[in-house]
């Protein structure tokens, strides 16, 4: 009986173990989140927040109120907040996240709650169209680009005016990049720039300059000693805008549906992903080798290499 009972204990001991195994598989398994995948329609934007979880602005219709802010997880995608017009540009910052909305901008907490950070007429401009929304380099507040008058843009066929013509020349000069402080105090950081007109991307590179994506000229800016100056290139379209730690700088372009490379001291450029319905504001994510690239019209969040 006695040798019966120590064969019995090591049975269940083994039993032990092997259902304690499964469960660490199955947390393994569960732990990685699988892209791409699908978030809702029109999703803009994409960045690392609350628990390490991913958020993305998801427009929905245009239809005032249906737009959603959708949390990504290891349980799935879920919506998170609920009751936009039109969600943009997202940053985390602050343990909150802070996103553009046409003509106000978003704070939302860790539950969920939504509030209006800073409205239109907290601008000490015009507002006509807020897009993109980077964090400063003090992460001290944030930077939100104003594309202007976006109607002007496009030709009967929604494709961008060719830049030789003369509906080009009409495109108003009213698009500037914002600074708000986490206190809510809003100043112009760049004014209007016949080199930056309708400005959708904005970003900060390594020296604390502002990057900034002209969605329709196709300019890749960078503000250095207090003035504007274009990378080699043009991207029109031009959507996110942003810079690694070895300095490459890296562009999305919605119109053309392309997301490049570019080297810091040649500018020459390398396509990472083609082929898509459209490219929007990404995420950079240096340290996993990726960017997280939202396709717009096709609904779903892509993972790109950026070792390439």
């Amino acid at each position: 009986m006695k040798n019966n009972f120590k064969i019995s204990i090591s049975y269940y001991q083994q039993i032990a173990v092997f259902i304690l195994f499964i469960m660490l598989v199955g947390c393994n398994v569960k732990s990685k989140i699988k892209f791409p995948t699908h978030v809702g329609v029109r999703p803009e934007s994409v960045t690392k927040g609350f628990n390490g979880n991913y958020y993305v602005t998801v427009m929905n219709a245009k239809e005032g109120g249906d737009g959603e802010l959708v949390e990504i997880s290891v349980d799935g995608v879920k919506t998170f907040a609920k009751g936009f017009n039109e969600p943009k540009g997202i940053v985390y910052l602050n343990n909150h996240l802070y996103f553009s909305d046409l003509t106000r901008i978003w704070e939302v907490d860790k539950d969920g709650n939504a509030r209006v950070f800073v409205d239109k007429k907290d601008f000490p401009e015009e507002v006509l169209y807020l897009n993109d929304v980077a964090t400063d380099v003090d992460e001290k507040g944030i930077y939100v680009a104003d594309m202007g008058a976006t109607k002007y843009m496009r030709d009967d066929s929604n494709a961008l005016w060719p830049l030789n013509s003369e509906e080009a020349k009409q495109v108003p000069q009213l698009g500037r990049i914002y600074h708000i402080s986490l206190e809510g105090k809003v100043s112009i950081a760049q004014d209007t720039s016949p080199l930056m007109l309708n400005p959708n991307g904005v970003g900060v590179d390594n020296e604390g300059n502002i990057m900034v994506g002209a969605f329709f000229l196709g300019n890749f800016l960078v503000k250095q000693e207090g003035e504007l100056k274009p990378l080699k290139g043009r991207y029109r379209g031009i959507d996110a805008v942003e810079q690694d730690s070895k300095g490459n700088y890296y562009a999305s372009s919605w119109s053309l549906a392309k997301v490049w490379k570019i080297d810091a001291k040649t500018n020459e450029s390398t396509i990472l992903i083609e082929g898509l319905r459209s490219a929007a504001d990404f995420y950079l994510e240096e340290d996993k080798g990726r960017l997280l690239l939202p396709d717009m019209l096709e609904g779903k969040i892509y993972e790109v290499d950026i070792n390439k």
